[in-house]
């Protein structure tokens, strides 16, 4: 049963969500990482093996070079460990007004990565680095142990190297829940997360931004172990806040895999859930019509909950800045 269509029909008479002119390429390098965090959406891991290739690139290439697209946002697993991934910066960076990159920042001391800060500098990079807590307890008990101490070490490399101090070297931050709930409101946890990663660490950034855990994959499992997957969704369909159905990403956005097949979002990526051409087959970039793209429907599950949930969620953070939660599980 798709709860989120049933739940959009109820509260809005609809049960389809309509796109809007596309402003975001999303490109999943892989699920190649130095990490094995227990809420990954796509399983990333050191045993990653679906690595986009250079000929995939060059297709995304040639699409920015002939679509309009105002960002580039390169995720991964760790997008940095793709062996093409310093070609794919340097070609694209002209191309787009925005270029993100997501990290999760102990890639930095990874062999032969020591480059990376600079690196970003040089193309004026957007970072949006993971570090879902200021605590070690909470980060390490997430992310793996060692992770928050190599974290604060590769924070305060930026803000030496000048993200988040001179102008147009953008440090974002994310934070998601370390279980099964929503996360407080953007604004008051980005002005803790300040206060005391300045205070304990003198590090700067710019902005926070809240992801709230999509129920799939590893977080799906671990909800299930602890037999709270029924109540989560719950919790997230009982939060369901229309004010976040104008805003949710998947209106304005694509995903591209590591084979150059196209997505909603990422979460979609994550399930396999790709779009389709006329004749069922999956949509890449090399075959995408731009106006047959515009009139095809987005795909939902009951994972979409998630993003319309509280404040709502993105991969640029919430979508409403007032919001009232019910968090009991």
């Amino acid at each position: 049963m798709n709860n989120f269509s049933n739940v959009l029909e109820d509260i809005t008479g609809d049960r389809a969500l309509r796109r809007e002119d596309l402003t975001t390429l999303q490109v999943n390098l892989g699920n190649l990482c130095n990490q094995s965090c227990r809420h990954c959406h796509i399983k990333a891991s050191p045993l990653g093996r679906r690595i986009m290739q250079r000929n995939t690139i060059d297709d995304i290439i040639a699409f920015l070079c002939f679509n309009k697209v105002k960002t580039l946002d390169i995720t991964g697993g760790a997008p940095e460990l793709n062996p093409y991934f310093d070609y794919f910066v340097k070609s694209a960076r002209n191309l787009v007004a925005e270029l993100i990159v997501r990290s999760n920042l102990t890639v930095f001391f990874e062999p032969g990565k020591s480059y990376l800060p600079e690196f970003f500098k040089n193309y004026k990079i957007h970072l949006i680095c993971s570090l879902p807590c200021y605590t070690q307890k909470n980060v390490d008990s997430q992310r793996g142990e060692g992770v928050f101490k190599k974290s604060i070490k590769a924070l305060k490399l930026l803000n030496e190297t000048g993200f988040s101090k001179d102008n147009g070297l953008l440090l974002d931050l994310v934070y998601n829940p370390g279980g099964a709930y929503l996360p407080s409101r953007q604004d008051k946890l980005e002005n803790d997360y300040k206060e005391n990663l300045y205070k304990n660490y003198g590090i700067n950034f710019n902005r926070l931004v809240t992801i709230t855990n999509v129920a799939i994959n590893r977080f799906k499992e671990q909800l299930k172990a602890n037999n709270e997957y029924e109540k989560y969704l719950k919790v997230l369909e009982d939060n369901f806040n229309p004010e976040n159905i104008q805003r949710l990403m998947c209106r304005y956005f694509l995903s591209v895999d590591f084979k150059g097949y196209l997505y909603d979002c990422d979460f979609n990526l994550a399930l396999g859930l790709f779009l389709k051409g006329i004749g069922g087959e999956p949509l890449a970039l090399n075959n995408l019509d731009r106006l047959q793209f515009a009139k095809t429907g987005i795909i939902t599950g009951k994972h979409c909950l998630a993003c319309v949930a509280g404040c709502g969620s993105s991969c640029q953070g919430a979508l409403t800045a007032e919001c009232a939660d019910k968090n009991d599980i």
